[in-house]
């Protein structure tokens, strides 16, 4: 197969149609995935797809690529992702989702599950190579069929979630998947839903379905300011990820939602371990430890959280892009909509949501910086600013992914990302005066090795 090489990312599958993912590459990853999966003993796959326009025809081809190497495929047709990621783990475990999550409307790609595994790095290497060299294994036997998940998922987090009194919010799907859903479910578990852009339409004709992105909540800040709704909550594109807006119109980032579930789920898992990727907040280490916890900072990428979670058994974990992954009641993996069930669960138990949201600790910190880079380079700059660090004590240095400096009153991190050739930077400081003097100091440390690096906020 004549496939692009730049497909291939580190946690999926993505790119551009029809240039670079198509039917043809669908059939072919079908073909692949069928035969490996088949390796691991593993012959039922599900496969699901998002809103996205080129959606069906990429769905179908990659169920006749299954089903060509013997694969019983089950149908669950348009989900979020997180629904697709419930089918393999409750009809089956293996799955595939079609999706191009919040990336521009004319990509799409495929995020994997195989054997109750997120796969990633080297697995989606191999099955480049079986693709590429056409030597995956075809035979008889496969099969389809449709299966509806909703009404399961639905029942498993109604049953799951009890709200101490009923709460006003307005839900902002941003004409993803989610919308299919998301409001239903919300309304089920005693909410009161105002909704905007809730039909699914693969055009995104209003705003980005992006919640990590200011600009994308403008539309939901102005619904709450003109109702009665206590919260604001938004989808991205596949369901993954949640962005919470309070009364006021301030934006409760990730990093400090995990100080919340943190709090909240070591009341009932004590001494357990929270893991969080480097991105996130200096805060949200001691807020673990306060609330009785062990943290653990790792990696970025979701599919690195997830994996790690279950060599330690973690019960929670949580990424700054905002995938958050509840293995304590839940399956582990990452599900906007249950996150925001689970967060008005918790908020539910005070009279004022906004007011708990607005006191969990905080910082001044810098939105996330991209350094343009060459292909290739970011990883190797990154070896040179490890081997170059040295800041005096009280300074740390933590090298698990990138140069991540902490001081007393803030931190400094230089990245390189995993799916494009961007160098990730991020700064916080516990005054202004301390971000400034940390983003000076790392930026001088990277200008040592990259002397011509500019940078812009990430356009994820």
């Amino acid at each position: 197969m004549q496939l692009s090489s730049s497909i291939f990312k580190a946690y999926d599958i993505r790119g551009v149609v029809p240039s670079t993912i198509n039917p043809d590459m669908a059939r072919g990853l079908g073909r692949a995935f069928g035969t490996v999966a088949l390796a691991e003993g593993q012959t039922t796959v599900a496969v699901g797809r998002d809103g996205r326009l080129t959606g069906p025809d990429l769905v179908e081809a990659l169920m006749t690529g299954l089903q060509e190497a013997g694969i019983t495929v089950i149908d669950v047709g348009m989900v979020t992702t997180p629904m697709l990621y419930f089918a393999a783990s409750t009809l089956c475990e293996s799955g595939i989702q079609v999706t191009g999550s919040h990336n521009p409307k004319d990509h799409n790609g495929f995020k994997m599950v195989l054997a109750g595994r997120a796969i990633y790095g080297d697995d989606i290497q191999s099955l480049r190579s079986m693709m590429q060299n056409e030597t995956w294994s075809l035979q008889a036997g496969g099969s389809r069929q449709s299966a509806n998940v909703m009404e399961a998922y639905r029942a498993r987090i109604v049953g799951d979630i009890k709200l101490a009194r009923p709460i006003k919010i307005v839900v902002d799907c941003g004409n993803g998947v989610a919308g299919a859903s998301a409001p239903d479910i919300l309304r089920a578990i005693g909410c009161e839903v105002t909704e905007l852009y809730s039909e699914v339409d693969g055009n995104f004709p209003n705003h980005h379905p992006d919640p990590s992105k200011p600009e994308n909540l403008k539309d939901l800040i102005a619904a709450l300011k003109t109702s009665d709704a206590e919260l604001g909550l938004a989808f991205d594109g596949d369901g993954d990820r949640l962005g919470i807006v309070t009364k006021g119109g301030n934006n409760i980032y990730p990093d400090r939602q995990m100080m919340l579930f943190a709090r909240d789920v070591l009341t009932r898992v004590p001494g357990g371990t929270i893991i969080f990727d480097v991105k996130c907040s200096q805060r949200v280490a001691p807020a673990i430890t306060a609330a009785g916890g062990v943290p653990l900072m790792f990696k970025t990428g979701h599919s690195l959280i997830k994996a790690k979670m279950r060599e330690i058994g973690s019960p929670l974990g949580g990424e700054m892009s905002g995938h958050i992954f509840f293995k304590e009641r839940w399956y582990g993996f990452d599900d906007g909509t249950y996150a925001g069930c689970r967060l008005l669960e918790i908020v539910s138990r005070v009279v004022d949501a906004s007011a708990m949201l607005d006191a969990l600790p905080t910082s001044f910190s810098t939105p996330e910086l991209n350094v343009q880079c060459k292909e290739g380079e970011p990883h190797a700059l990154v070896e040179q600013l490890v081997a170059k660090a040295a800041f005096a004590a009280p300074a740390t240095i933590n090298t698990i992914d990138g140069v991540r400096v902490d001081w007393p009153d803030g931190f400094g991190l230089i990245r390189a990302s995993n799916t494009t050739p961007v160098l990730v930077l991020r700064f916080e400081g516990h005054t202004p005066e301390a971000l400034h003097r940390i983003q000076e100091d790392m930026l001088a440390l990277l200008r040592s090795v990259k002397p011509d690096a500019s940078f812009a906020e990430a356009a994820h």
